[in-house]
């Protein structure tokens, strides 16, 4: 009986294929795209359904706990458990420098951590990560009563927010919402170049790439934003 096969079933077995020359290439030695090419690759072998759940078994374990950790990327993203990065982007153990965080914020803890991979474990890629439905968000877009700790932490959203409703003023709350959880993607790479002349020199001179990013949690898919649209300026070219 001959199998028929859909253009679906056909990607993941060539994703599937290609998983272990991928997985294999380590985080030393890579450059910003190569990074950025990786993640993406990974995301698309998770949606595919094609994962290979590289580096996370005992002998990576060993050569991580001997040889220290190199990971390839630094992803900013948010705590939500819909989130799970190295399920998404279909790596494991020492591949991912994750610095998970209510609403995906930069503030001092957030852009210290970022600062230590990128300066001390040479990561060359930064990956603000934002995702469909976010609370926090919602939480400041609806304005919702939150405690002190809860108010503190989600206090970076707020410009954000506000300036999304000042310019889409008529636009409906899920309108509002989703344009706010990209908006604060944006406002998180702001900050992070604003809050860290260390990371802003680092991207100056071409060191570290920032991007920004949105995980949609129901497809699965991670929607790449790119650079800031205003990066030039936010460096100081």
């Amino acid at each position: 009986m001959k199998r028929l096969f859909t253009a679906t079933t056909m990607l993941a077995l060539l994703l599937a294929c290609c998983a272990l020359a991928l997985a294999s290439s380590g985080g030393p030695g890579l450059t910003a795209d190569e990074a950025l090419a990786k993640l993406k690759e990974g995301n698309m072998r998770y949606v595919a359904q094609a994962s290979v759940a590289p580096h996370q078994d005992a002998a990576r374990r060993h050569e991580t706990a001997t040889d220290g950790q190199h990971p390839f990327a630094t992803i900013l993203s948010c705590a939500d458990s819909r989130v799970p990065l190295e399920i998404i982007f279909d790596q494991g153990v020492g591949d991912i420098f994750a610095v998970r965080v209510a609403g995906n914020v930069a503030a001092v803890d957030e852009i210290g951590t970022m600062e230590y991979g990128a300066e001390h474990l040479g990561v060359p890629l930064i990956v603000v990560l934002g995702h469909t439905k976010c609370g926090a968000v919602t939480a400041v877009v609806k304005n919702e009563p939150v405690t002190e700790n809860i108010g503190q932490l989600v206090a970076p959203i707020v410009p954000a927010v506000k300036s999304v409703k000042s310019r889409f003023a008529s636009a409906s709350l899920d309108e509002l919402i989703n344009k706010s959880i990209e908006a604060n993607v944006w406002q998180a790479v702001s900050d992070i170049y604003a809050k860290s002349p260390l990371l802003k020199k680092m991207a100056a001179a071409g060191k570290v790439k920032v991007v920004g990013a949105l995980y949609d949690i129901d497809s699965g898919k991670v929607q790449w934003f790119g650079e800031h649209p205003s990066n030039a300026s936010l460096l100081g070219k």
